[in-house]
């Protein structure tokens, strides 16, 4: 799988948070690793997270926002990956911080989760959903939140004019990079949203072009390391094909051809309100 590339490799151009998503920089002279943290911190703003609320994540990541959340928030997080290598350091980085008892790493599948959460977070996750099983995907969310609760996906999309000549097509990422991957438009999304669950839309932001600069901003730390990925095994090829993946990427965003949002939704009896 694309996440079990190893966590040396992502570790050589991914800032100290190990965050495999957009940042959201707080200005022009922020640092990735700041922009990183302003994300997840964004996240737990709009969901407004309480001490001792159940959170869970679909799609762990390297542990990055559970161990934020759990710290800076006092929530409880469950959080679930299916990859081997990103189960095995998000479940270390869990007990070094010392958050063993308010974080409980799973190596599941989302539609295999259970229970019921006050809030619900994934970042960056549904684009390896498929297309077929997104009506599932958001069935579960809704399942998986109380009747109060809420929920905030960051997700790249696709812009609804390019949608048509997308939907059966295979491009460059999901041949060599994300097979199985699809980019939903906000409106499928929101018609999903509608048919499977009784959640209501509360805010969407885009944030497109800090992708780009994240994207660039991996680039020439990837670039930076080239010695050190060829020490890890990795051919010129591969070398080749990462790096016009993260230009690709990157021009892709300037361009406007996809586009990053985060949504908040939350269930009729939630006190969550549009901020202002």
């Amino acid at each position: 799988a694309h996440y079990d590339l190893g966590n040396d490799f992502f570790r050589l151009f991914l800032d100290p948070t190990m965050l495999y998503s957009s940042a959201i920089f707080p200005s022009d002279q922020s640092s990735l690793e700041e922009g990183s943290i302003e994300k997840i911190d964004r996240v737990c703003r709009m969901l407004k997270l309480q001490p001792d609320e159940e959170v869970i994540e679909i799609g762990s990541g390297w542990g990055a926002f559970a161990v934020h959340a759990a710290s800076r928030y006092g929530c409880r997080i469950t959080t679930t990956t299916i990859s081997d290598e990103q189960f095995r350091m998000t479940s270390e980085r869990v007990q070094q911080a010392g958050l063993g008892d308010r974080v409980t790493v799973l190596k599941r599948d989302y539609r295999d989760l259970d229970g019921q959460y006050d809030k619900l977070v994934s970042i960056e996750m549904i684009e390896a959903v498929g297309r077929k099983y997104l009506p599932g995907y958001f069935r579960k969310c809704g399942e998986l939140l109380k009747d109060d609760g809420a929920m905030m996906i960051q997700a790249i999309t696709l812009p609804e004019q390019r949608y048509a000549g997308y939907e059966d097509s295979v491009d460059f990422i999901q041949k060599y990079i994300f097979p199985g991957g699809f980019l939903p438009s906000i409106s499928m999304m929101q018609r999903h949203i509608v048919e499977e669950t009784s959640l209501r839309l509360i805010s969407m932001d885009d944030f497109g072009l800090h992708y780009a600069r994240t994207l660039r901003l991996w680039n020439e730390r990837f670039h930076e390391q080239l010695d050190a990925v060829r020490a890890l095994g990795f051919s010129e090829r591969f070398i080749r094909m990462w790096r016009y993946y993260l230009c690709y990427c990157e021009a892709a965003f300037l361009e406007r051809a996809i586009g990053l949002v985060q949504v908040l939704w939350a269930k009729p009896a939630s006190a969550l309100r549009s901020p202002c």
